[in-house]
């Protein structure tokens, strides 16, 4: 559906896209996840035509998009900020890219109440889009984007300025009105919990590069890189001593790991890592004695921090209904062994 070949970008001899490679498949939901300035939004401009003194090539659909005008892609654009006309009411709004079309009135209509019905605000064709919440606002936008039937829809943090509350009930909702139209979609983000509910693959990029691409779940069970474990959030990295066939010395203790690409530089512990008081220990599994030292209670869970006698320090999240929550001082156990340690590359 969409290929990026060779793509390279510079600004004031700044680089700011270095050889994108990236290809997608029709019906797909791609986040583009990385920090500020790692060339997401940049790339997004490049595939939409906003964006046209690149190198290399951008394919959608079988056509070479090249020196091809923006309303001739047959992308829809979703800004941060919407982009709403002020003056105009949430149905002007939506049908705005029909009229430029000129698509007939009455088939006009029919669009617009389709649109309505999809995104939950049916009723509100004459609101006025300075009176509508955030969540409302937001709905519009994707709908005056989703109107003209869009072969690629790009979303360019889309929920960037609602609370974390309103973002946590829309996610659920984008991607499930994106895939029953059986849309393809590029979304970027900087948030990795965003990427992780809404995408079918991520695209971690970094300094103008895309460092990684796979599924949600293959990420965060093998990051690879200790960049891309810290960035996703997993903290948990052990620091890896020495390493001769197979043996892997750590502060921890030695692990047998084995590593198919080169020696690895550290290990991260999996949440399968749990932590037990010490009268629940058995015989079975390497325990590695640590003690609690702190304690962050979120409501439903705790953030438990301990810290091993080499003082290396490690996070694991309980369940505050389902486990008995230690109290800091108290003595536990890791239950660490080869199946709960990954292994990372600098």
């Amino acid at each position: 559906m969409l290929d990026i070949r060779n793509v390279n970008q510079s600004f004031d001899n700044q680089r700011v896209l270095n050889n994108i490679n990236l290809q997608m498949s029709e019906g797909e939901i791609l986040c583009l996840l990385g920090p500020s300035g790692g060339g997401k939004t940049t790339l997004l401009r490049i595939i939409a035509g906003l964006e046209t003194n690149h190198t290399g090539d951008v394919t959608l659909d079988g056509r070479l998009m090249n020196g091809v005008p923006v309303h001739q892609r047959g992308v829809g654009f979703m800004f941060q900020d919407y982009a709403l006309f002020p003056h105009m009411t949430v149905a002007e709004n939506i049908v705005f890219g029909l009229k430029m079309k000129n698509m007939p009135e009455k088939e006009r209509d029919k669009r617009l109440q389709e649109i309505l019905d999809l995104i939950g605000l049916t009723g509100f064709k004459q609101r006025d889009v300075t009176r509508l919440s955030g969540g409302e606002r937001q709905r519009v936008a994707l709908a005056r984007s989703l109107a003209p039937r869009p072969k690629l829809l790009m979303l360019d943090e889309p929920l960037g300025s609602l609370d974390a509350v309103l973002k946590e009930r829309l996610l659920p909702e984008l991607r499930s009105i994106i895939k029953s139209l059986g849309l393809t979609a590029i979304y970027v983000t900087h948030d990795r919990r965003e990427a992780f509910q809404i995408a079918d693959r991520i695209a971690i990029m970094v300094n103008g590069k895309i460092a990684r691409v796979d599924t949600p779940k293959n990420l965060l069970l093998d990051p690879h890189t200790r960049f891309i474990a810290e960035f996703l959030g997993l903290h948990n990295i052990i620091p890896v001593q020495s390493y001769q066939n197979g043996i892997t010395e750590t502060p921890l203790g030695e692990f047998s790991i084995e590593s198919s690409d080169s020696p690895p530089a550290a290990l991260l512990v999996q949440q399968g890592g749990i932590i037990v008081p010490e009268d629940s220990k058995t015989d079975n599994p390497q325990w590695v004695e640590a003690t609690v030292t702190h304690d962050l209670f979120l409501g439903e869970t705790h953030i438990i921090t301990v810290t091993h006698s080499s003082e290396l320090s490690l996070h694991f999240t309980l369940h505050a209904y389902s486990q008995t929550i230690p109290d800091v001082s108290d003595r536990v156990y890791l239950n660490v062994s080869e199946w709960t340690l990954v292994p990372l590359v600098d």
